[in-house]
């Protein structure tokens, strides 16, 4: 089919990427529905996961099923968050911290130990590194997943693992922008607040992602913590302050953008359709849902009514179509 010849509808669809319980998506029928009307991306989970055959045998039906080919991602950091659990037995991995002090070769390696595996599942997209700077001891969810708490060790060490991605095909995408790591709450649980000046947060925090688009990263994915500094109200993954002004303006990123999770409880304050909507106008051009519940299935119609009443520009829908379709044909996902 002509790509260029999508509905409006289908290229919103475009913009999502979602999930399902457990290893069977059929029992999903609102995940199954999304499949054949153009899905742009899927995320696994332990629980999708139980054996390297079982795994390999659902992303080959999910290709096989889809109407478009998607990105089928993952958050495969290594150590503390590693979804591969139950066909390795445990962890494989180390965690960022620990894999960058055994030495520059050995986190050479484990990448691609990691992207290698990653191909061979049929995957596409890694949610790594994390460019975090964990500048607070006290971090209850980034710690040992940062590299470093000293942000020029976070540029060497990212730089090694993006490039190791790249190299094996899979998609890396930097997360937490703008910074995760001077947080003191967890963002999976509540709404982080990171009280630092403009000064601290760019030349510290901000400067792992600055470095990282110089050197062509595809994709970053955007936190849901409030940064007073830039923006006193929204959370940086729904605010143009952040994403428009800073990130695409500032730092002249023009890859995709990607959501942290929207069921994590720091964006709970909002309505699914309101953050989706402050996203969409900030300048996110991706969403991640865990689940693909009856409420998100519904958001793309919703999107879909928001632009045709003129709430969402339908500029940045094909923008954010044309990112996505762009990297799809980079990667080789769209040949």
């Amino acid at each position: 089919m002509n790509i260029k010849n999508l509905t409006l509808k289908q290229k919103i669809a475009q913009m999502f990427i979602t999930g399902f319980i457990g290893t069977d998506y059929l029992k999903n029928k609102y995940f199954a529905n999304l499949i054949q009307n153009y899905l742009g991306g899927v995320i696994f989970f332990s629980h999708n996961i139980e054996s390297e055959k079982q795994i390999k045998e659902l992303v080959q039906k999910l290709n096989n099923n889809s109407s478009l080919p998607m990105f089928l991602s993952i958050d495969q950091e290594g150590g503390k968050v590693e979804r591969t659990e139950k066909i390795h037995r445990g962890k494989k991995y180390l965690s960022a911290k620990p894999a960058f002090e055994m030495g520059l070769s050995y986190l050479q390696d484990q990448t691609k130990q990691i992207a290698l595996e990653l191909k061979n599942y049929g995957m596409n997209m890694n949610f790594a590194p994390v460019l975090d700077v964990n500048t607070n001891k006290d971090n209850p969810i980034i710690g040992e997943r940062a590299f470093s708490s000293n942000t020029q060790d976070v540029i060497i060490a990212s730089k090694i693992v993006i490039k190791e991605y790249e190299k094996y095909g899979i998609i890396p995408a930097a997360k937490h922008f703008p910074g995760h790591g001077a947080a003191s709450l967890d963002s999976h649980k509540t709404l982080p607040v990171i009280n630092l000046s403009k000064e601290e947060l760019i030349t510290k925090h901000i400067l792992p992602f600055a470095q990282a688009i110089k050197t062509g990263l595809p994709a970053i994915m955007a936190a849901h913590v409030i940064y007073p500094a830039f923006d006193d109200k929204m959370p940086a993954s729904l605010s143009k302050k952040i994403i428009t002004g800073i990130l695409i303006k500032d730092l002249a990123f023009n890859g995709i953008i990607i959501t942290d999770d929207m069921e994590m409880n720091a964006v709970k304050g909002f309505s699914k359709e309101d953050a989706c909507y402050s996203a969409i106008n900030a300048g996110i051009t991706m969403f991640i849902f865990r689940d693909t519940t009856e409420e998100v299935f519904s958001l793309i119609e919703k999107i879909e009514q928001k632009v045709k009443i003129g709430d969402i520009p339908e500029e940045k829908i094909n923008n954010a179509f044309e990112k996505i379709i762009d990297l799809k044909y980079r990667y080789g996902i769209i040949r």
